[in-house]
C-alpha cells in the first residue's frame, strides 16, 4: 500500500487548483479567484508503486453558495506523454522531488484502478493515513465480465463533467462518467454498469454523499 509521507509540497494542492480550474468547463466562475478548503477524498493504490493516486473534494466559498469539486489527481515522477493537456503544474515534494500533477481523468493509471473500484477489485483508501482502508467508499457493479483497462482513448468535459472513454478487455470501448460538481444523492443513469459512491464534509456543513463515478456504455 502507498506511503503517506508527512511532509511539503511546494506549491500546494490547493494552490495549484486554484490556478487551474477556472480554465475548466464544469467549473462555475465567480468574481475574484477560488476559495478552496479540503472538504474529503480518498486515495488509490499503484500496484506498480510508481503513481500517486487522490480523488479530490474540495469546496469553493468564492460565489453566494459554496460548491464542492471532484478532482482526481494522479501524481507522478516524470512527464506523462501524450498528457500534457491535463497537467494542472508541477510540485515539489520534501521527500519525493518534483511531481508531475495531472488531472487524473487524463492518466491510464488511474483510470484502470477507477475501474477495478468500481468492480470492487480494488480498495479505497485513507486520503491522509497509510495502510488504512476508507470505509466511506462504496461500489456497485451489474456487469457479468471481469473488465480491465486496455486503453484511455480520448477524455471529453462539458459544463457537465467529464467523460473518459476507455478500451476494455473483453468489452471494447466504455465510458467513464467523472462527477465534478458534486450533488448529495442520485441514482446511476439508466443501462450504467457500475458506479463509485464516497462521502465528503464542506467545512462548516453536514456530511454529504454522492456519485464520484459511472461505469457507462460507450454513446453511439
Amino acid at each position: 500500500m502507498a506511503v503517506i509521507h508527512e511532509t511539503t509540497l511546494s506549491p500546494g494542492k490547493l494552490e495549484l487548483l486554484a490556478a487551474w480550474l477556472p480554465a475548466q468547463p464544469w467549473y462555475t466562475k465567480n468574481a475574484g479567484g477560488p476559495e478552496l478548503s479540503r472538504a474529503g477524498g480518498f486515495r488509490l493504490d499503484d500496484p506498480d508503486g510508481e503513481v500517486g493516486m487522490e480523488f479530490m473534494v474540495v469546496t469553493d466559498a468564492s460565489g453566494g453558495r459554496p460548491v464542492s469539486y471532484h478532482v482526481p489527481l494522479s501524481y507522478r515522477g516524470a512527464p506523462l506523454d501524450g498528457a500534457a493537456d491535463g497537467l494542472v503544474g508541477t510540485a515539489e515534494h520534501g521527500v519525493l522531488g518534483r511531481r508531475w500533477v495531472y488531472d487524473g481523468a487524463h492518466d491510464p493509471v488511474l483510470a484502470g484502478e477507477l475501474i477495478a473500484l468500481l468492480q470492487g477489485r480494488a480498495e479505497p483508501q485513507h486520503q491522509t493515513k497509510s495502510d488504512t482502508r476508507e470505509p466511506s467508499v462504496t461500489s456497485h457493479y451489474t456487469g457479468d465480465a471481469v473488465l480491465t483497462l486496455a486503453a484511455l482513448t480520448k477524455v471529453t468535459s462539458t459544463p457537465d463533467g467529464t467523460d473518459v472513454h476507455v478500451e476494455t478487455d473483453p468489452r471494447g470501448p466504455l465510458t467513464i462518467k467523472l462527477a465534478r460538481a458534486l450533488a448529495p444523492g442520485g441514482a446511476a443513469p439508466a443501462g450504467a454498469l457500475g458506479r463509485v459512491e464516497a462521502a465528503w464534509r464542506p467545512p462548516g456543513g453536514d456530511q454529504a454523499r454522492g456519485t464520484f463515478a459511472v461505469l457507462a456504455p460507450a454513446a453511439g
